[in-house]
């Protein structure tokens, strides 16, 4: 809109004049408002035809900015010679935003206040933590990338680096309260399904040249040489992180089981539950501690390490039954060349004592994946007997070289030996014996298939490490101190936590991939001319269901600032229902 005078002699008035666009896509102008007669006006002006001017061009500013707020339209003046702002932001993340969502129904805010009545600091631990947490989902890296990272977002740390590093010290010291407060809370968020508890460990290698503190030499599950820290972490049925503690990377896996376990009966109140490992968790002591006070357990177990008149009743092909069957089968007769053969699960109940049952199961799918597995671990061995060169033993059960046997020869006379090297055929033959077949050990005198399905879902803990791990760069893990080692942890922990439940409500319809590149990618841009942003990031049915989910809105061609604010401000708010 702009301010003209029209009219002939002395009936000429002022009037703010709206451009537009004919049909036929000719442009025009018609009269948007009558400011007054000339003479009328300047009068008021002692005659100063250029202060009216001024005035009137004032008023279609104003018309014009009212008339856009009115119509959702925006005008946008950029100039092609005038240089961008030096060292000024003008691009933010706004996915972090559908995180506090969650952050903020997770009470983040209460739990840090009642951390602040027993320690001493002036910085916003909350602030800090999610901010953390934020930087571990969308930008995972060291402290100082984490904080530079922050920079990005919409609101900017408040707080120093410095300030950063002291707080990793109070959230380590709090650690148990932090885990069971959130417990509490996602209950809120996610009923917590407490029916089946599982629980598994893993460690994290550090590149440090001696062991120190609790990074210690140990079993490393990446067979690497390095100093190893241990994590053990429970999961509850739905797959969502319960709890999770640290240990010294030499500590057999075997006593990490009752501290965490007794912390989430007695803090958590799960007293009653199924509890659910592998066979490397599942000792003698193990089980009984899961036998007292009404718990249960399902544990996977080793064929491969049964007393050997107790493995041949377990691979015995006979007595076998399928689901919903009676009849027994022999599976060595069955045809798995049927579809239907090929794909059902069969099993078998062998009792233990009076407490205990073994089940085995053979599946002919599973059969043909092993055998496909070791066939090609079988070619590799044979590449390396191939090659030149000295050929080198197996160090794990996944090593191909495992299956190189190595013979000595000694002819008459002589002291010095040599060697030949050759495929082991008798260790392949011992292997595949066991193809098809797995077993677990449980004190539930229950339906054989329910104990199965339990322990079939135990590949979700395997996936919340692997997440922790290569989605969120558990390692390295760039600081030192044992407490800041901890606090690090913990992060990440709770940043699984805020991930899977964000996934579940979601209705876990994308993977885990599809949501973090969603979320790190929506970015607004900063429009200092006009005080907006525009989003420069890809609307899809994802950030359609993230905008769902939490009821508010950042995919719009262009928002205000003061609509912006009114969107951070929803992301902090819990919706009533």
């Amino acid at each position: 809109m702009y301010a003209a005078i029209t009219g002939t002699g002395k009936n000429k008035s002022v009037y703010i004049m709206q451009s537009f666009r004919k049909e036929n896509g000719r442009t025009s102008s018609r009269v948007h408002r009558k400011l007054g007669r000339l003479d009328d006006l300047l009068e008021k002006y002692d005659g100063n035809q250029e202060k009216l001017m001024a005035w009137a061009k004032s008023e279609a500013a104003k018309d014009t900015r009212l008339y856009n707020e009115q119509s959702g339209e925006i005008s946008i003046s950029l100039s092609q010679s005038a240089y961008i702002p030096k060292d000024e932001e003008r691009s933010f993340n706004v996915g972090y935003l559908f995180l506090q969502h969650l952050c903020t129904e997770l009470r983040f805010d209460a739990i840090c206040r009642k951390i602040k009545r027993r320690h001493q600091y002036s910085y916003d631990l909350s602030a800090i933590l999610t901010d953390l947490i934020f930087a571990r989902i969308l930008s995972p890296a060291s402290k100082l990338s984490s904080y530079t990272f922050c920079q990005t977002l919409l609101e900017p740390p408040r707080y120093t680096l410095q300030n950063l590093y002291r707080a990793l010290s109070v959230i380590a010291a709090e650690s148990d309260f932090i885990q069971e407060e959130l417990y509490r809370n996602s209950n809120s968020v996610q009923p917590r399904n407490r029916t089946v508890l599982y629980y598994d460990c893993t460690n994290y290698y550090f590149e440090i040249e001696e062991p120190e503190g609790s990074r210690q030499y140990g079993k490393s599950k990446e067979h690497r040489p390095n100093p190893i820290i241990t994590m053990g972490l429970f999961m509850d049925a739905d797959g969502i992180p319960l709890a999770f503690d640290m240990y010294p990377g030499n500590q057999n896996e075997q006593t990490t089981l009752k501290p965490l376990e007794t912390k989430v009966i007695q803090d958590f109140g799960c007293t009653r539950f199924i509890y659910c490992s592998d066979a490397g968790l599942g000792s003698r002591a193990n089980r009984r501690f899961n036998s007292l006070n009404g718990r249960q357990y399902v544990i996977a177990h080793s064929l491969k390490k049964m007393k050997q008149e107790d493995r041949e009743v377990a691979l015995n092909p006979q007595y076998f039954r399928a689901p919903g069957s009676r009849e027994y089968v022999d599976i060595s007769i069955l045809d798995e060349s049927n579809s239907q053969v090929f794909q059902t699960i069969y099993y078998k109940e062998i009792p233990l004592d009076e407490q205990e049952t073994l089940i085995v199961t053979y599946s002919p799918k599973y059969k043909a994946y092993q055998r496909a597995i070791r066939q090609s671990q079988i070619q590799r061995a044979q590449k390396i007997l191939d090659s030149p060169g000295k050929k080198r033993r197996g160090k794990n059960p996944n090593d191909p070289a495992r299956f190189i046997e190595k013979t000595a020869i000694c002819e008459t006379g002589e002291v010095a030996k040599t060697y030949v090297y050759s495929l082991d055929e008798e260790r392949i033959a011992e292997e595949a014996q066991y193809d098809g077949f797995y077993a677990v050990v449980t004190n539930i005198d229950g339906n054989p298939e329910d104990i199965m399905k339990i322990n079939q879902r135990r590949w979700e803990i395997e996936e919340n490490f692997r997440i922790m791990k290569s989605e969120f760069e558990a390692r390295p893990v760039y600081v030192r101190r044992e407490d800041r080692i901890r606090a690090h942890f913990l992060t990440c922990y709770i940043s699984l936590l805020v991930y899977r439940l964000l996934e579940k409500k979601l209705g876990n319809t994308y993977t885990c991939s599809q949501l973090l590149k969603t979320l790190s990618r929506m970015n607004v841009t900063k429009l200092s001319t006009i005080n907006g942003y525009v989003p420069s990031y890809k609307r899809t049915q994802l950030t359609d269901d993230l905008h769902e989910l939490t009821g508010f809105r950042t995919d719009y061609e262009f928002m205000t600032k003061a609509t912006m604010r009114a969107i951070i401000k929803n992301s902090k708010t819990i919706k009533q229902e």
